[in-house]
């Protein structure tokens, strides 16, 4: 069966980013980075310390991302939201503050028409995410 997963990319702030929604979520977390790669000595050095890929692996979530960005730069939506559906009530409002620190609320958590919990926030990095769970 085929997974989806969900693939950030940051200018510079990998790391920083991946280890904030670690801490966040939980899970472990890997990290490549470019100086680690087969031809790294082509690459000027600051460029080697960028994360060329980064997985946050925990139960089904999956998180992936990346410094690599285009020749056109990096440009943030509000196309591409990440949706955490969670276990329980006390989980999704667990998460929400985590990851709301720094960040803005959206849609602050609370009982929705169609009988789920449900909020939404853009985090500290641009990220949006929705949460939600029918606890």
């Amino acid at each position: 069966m085929a997974h989806l997963i969900t693939y950030l990319t940051f200018n510079g702030n990998c790391r920083e980013a991946m280890n904030f929604y670690r801490d966040c979520l939980g899970g472990e977390l890997r990290l490549e980075t470019v100086g680690e790669s087969p031809a790294p000595a082509q690459l000027p050095q600051p460029m080697r310390e960028c994360i060329l890929q980064a997985t946050l692996a925990k139960d089904n979530l999956v998180l992936m991302a990346t410094d690599m960005v285009g020749e056109h730069g990096l440009s943030r939506g509000n196309a591409v939201s990440i949706l955490i559906d969670c276990n329980s009530k006390k989980e999704l409002q667990h998460y929400f503050k985590k990851l709301s620190h720094k960040g803005q609320a959206t849609h602050p958590v609370g009982k929705t028409f169609w009988g789920a919990w449900f909020g939404g926030l853009t985090d500290k990095f641009g990220n949006h995410w929705l949460l939600t769970c029918r606890d």
